[in-house]
C-alpha cells in the first residue's frame, strides 16, 4: 500500500486572521526546528519530498535534509497554497463582503482577489496527485492538503460549503493511504 505523507508548514510569521495564500512569508524557526526534528524522526528511509517552494515549506524541507541525507526533496510549484490576489496580506475581516460573497456564490468559478479560481486550483493539485506512484511526502499548505482530500475521495465539489472545513495544525502531518 503507498502512503502519501501530507505535511503542513510551521507556524508563520504573520497576523492571526491574515489571508496569506501565495504571499511568501518565513515560518517561525523554533517552529521549522521543531517540526523537521519530529520528521527526521519519523519518515521513512530514503523518501522523496515534493515541496512547495514559497519559503515556509522549502525552509522546512532543507533543515529536515540537513537532518536526514538519505530523503531526496524536490520544488514542485503545483503544491503551492492557491492563489488570493489582491486579497493577500489583508486582514479576512477587511475583505469587502460583497467579495467574499461573490466567491461563495460562484465557489469554483470566481477568482478571489483576481488570483485564481477553486476549479483551476483544484486542476493545478491534481497534476501532482496524479503523478505520484511510490511512498513520497508534500511539503504543503492547508488548501493543497484540503484539495488532495477530495481528489483522494474523488469528491467533485460544487458550492463553497462542499469544500472541507477541516485540516490538519500548521506543523503537523498524516498520511492518505493510496491502492497499490
Amino acid at each position: 500500500m503507498k502512503q502519501l505523507w501530507l505535511i503542513r508548514h510551521p507556524q508563520v510569521l504573520i497576523k492571526s486572521g491574515t489571508c496569506y495564500g501565495q504571499l511568501d512569508i518565513p515560518s517561525d524557526p523554533a517552529s521549522n526546528a521543531t517540526q523537521a526534528q519530529s520528521l527526521a524522526a519519523t519518515l521513512p528511509d530514503h523518501l522523496i519530498i515534493y515541496c512547495s517552494p514559497l519559503q515556509r515549506c522549502h525552509h522546512l524541507a532543507i533543515t529536515l535534509l540537513a537532518l536526514r541525507k538519505d530523503l531526496q526533496i524536490e520544488l514542485d510549484p503545483n503544491l503551492q497554497e492557491m492563489d488570493f490576489g489582491s486579497w493577500e496580506g489583508k486582514l479576512w475581516q477587511d475583505i469587502p463582503q460583497n467579495e467574499i460573497a461573490a466567491w461563495t456564490d460562484n465557489f469554483l468559478h470566481y477568482s478571489p482577489g483576481g488570483g485564481e479560481s477553486v476549479s483551476t486550483f483544484m486542476a493545478r493539485v491534481n497534476q501532482s496527485y496524479r503523478k505520484f506512484s511510490t511512498n513520497c511526502a508534500w511539503i504543503t499548505h492547508a488548501g493543497v492538503i484540503r484539495a488532495s482530500h477530495l481528489l483522494h475521495a474523488k469528491k467533485f465539489i460544487t458550492q463553497a460549503s462542499d469544500w472541507p472545513i477541516d485540516v490538519i495544525s500548521v506543523g503537523c502531518h498524516q498520511t492518505l493511504e493510496m491502492g497499490s
